[in-house]
């Protein structure tokens, strides 16, 4: 008798638990078929993140399924980073059009073909800067700003133009307290008219990301004479500059210059901060939201305590001549700056701090050269030459 009730409750079971461990089964599968599609190294980190969209993992296959095969990477590479609050809500058109909308503009731009894929990724890609709302702004903003755009011949004159229209075309002003909030999308902010220094921000950002520019935002939750927080643009040609959104200055020439200098990098409360797409160790400081802690950041205070000038030349051999070459010069794995070296050229790097070099010469040859440099923190000017052989 016990026996026969032991082999009905097993069966009930069975009946019970059956479905469901054949429905986990097939959207393992699921996941395993579509991270196959992506390059290697994102696909442990892609199938984490499949499994955490819950319900929405649906709709993030359906995505890796749509995307053209050159753009694997790219949903590879956001998926990686993706916060959770996005794995369970975006839309697989939200994403896709995206993706194909940044590839877009890399092949209708003169810059966009020469932006390094690292660059590409983390900071033209991404579809949002902080805990913004989510708005499909990419293709909407490259239609509108690519016109504006179309005639620059460097991405540096591009972002001078666009901070002059981007704000006329879209009729946002900045104002502390008409704004709604401070971390307004890009369409909160142009539905309310005004904006805070990081909804200015945003929307710049934006604006530039729609034309292949890279672009990030930056800031510090706290000057370091306690007179309130700030954030700005931080936007690559061949190096970082900054810039103050809606402010018609040059590049690296702003009002907040001076207060900036005065940073603390060892107070985490007055450094400042550059937001990044990819993961870090590093959090980006919303005082708007104190508890969000999915926003990753790199620590740039030193490009503004200390950012001093440095020319880099490269010879063939000492006492030789100058070789055309291109420098890529990195922090800590980070890429800081990649350019052509002919004669002596000019960097502005953070002081006081170690860089790896890459030199590989243009002429086609093999003798790439990889060299630490010590930048001096000592404000006066600084050469450094290195040789080939």
């Amino acid at each position: 008798m016990e026996a026969s009730l032991m082999k009905k409750s097993i069966l009930i079971a069975f009946l019970i638990f059956s479905p469901v461990l054949i429905t986990y089964a097939g959207e393992e599968q699921e996941i395993e078929k579509a991270v196959k599609l992506l390059p290697e190294k994102y696909r442990e980190e892609s199938a984490k993140a499949l499994t955490n969209a819950g319900e929405n993992k649906k709709e993030l296959i359906a995505a890796i399924n749509s995307v053209k095969e050159p753009h694997r990477e790219a949903i590879g590479f956001l998926l990686t980073n993706m916060p959770e609050r996005d794995l369970k809500e975006l839309k697989m058109s939200f994403i896709v059009e995206n993706i194909e909308y940044a590839y877009k503009a890399r092949e209708t731009t003169s810059w966009g073909k020469a932006i390094p894929d690292e660059i590409f990724l983390n900071y033209v890609l991404p579809y949002a800067n902080l805990n913004e709302r989510r708005d499909n702004w990419r293709k909407d903003f490259y239609e509108k700003f690519l016109p504006v755009v179309k005639k620059c011949k460097t991405m540096s004159e591009a972002v001078l133009k666009l901070n002059k229209e981007v704000f006329e075309i879209l009729k946002v002003k900045y104002h502390p307290t008409k704004r709604p909030k401070p971390d307004q999308s890009p369409y909160e902010s142009i539905e309310a008219g005004f904006a805070s220094c990081t909804g200015l921000s945003i929307l710049l950002i934006d604006a530039c990301r729609a034309v292949c520019i890279p672009a990030r935002i930056t800031g510090t939750p706290m000057w370091s004479d306690n007179s309130g927080n700030h954030n700005w643009v931080e936007v690559w040609d061949k190096i970082w500059y900054f810039i103050g959104s809606s402010e018609q200055t040059p590049l690296n020439k702003t009002w907040f210059v001076d207060k900036a200098k005065k940073s603390d990098p060892s107070n985490p409360r007055h450094r400042i901060y550059s937001a990044s797409f990819k993961k870090t160790e590093t959090n980006f400081p919303l005082i708007w939201a104190p508890d969000t802690k999915y926003v990753s950041a790199i620590d740039v205070t030193r490009f503004y305590t200390t950012r001093r000038k440095v020319e880099i030349q490269v010879l063939d051999k000492e006492g030789g001549e100058h070789k055309k070459s291109e420098v890529t010069i990195r922090l800590n794995g980070e890429l800081i700056a990649k350019d052509t070296v002919g004669k002596a050229t000019e960097f502005e790097l953070a002081g006081g701090l170690s860089y790896d070099v890459e030199v590989k010469p243009l002429d086609g040859s093999n003798a790439t050269v990889k060299k630490e440099i010590q930048i001096s923190e000592e404000d006066k000017p600084q050469n450094i030459v290195i040789y080939l052989k």
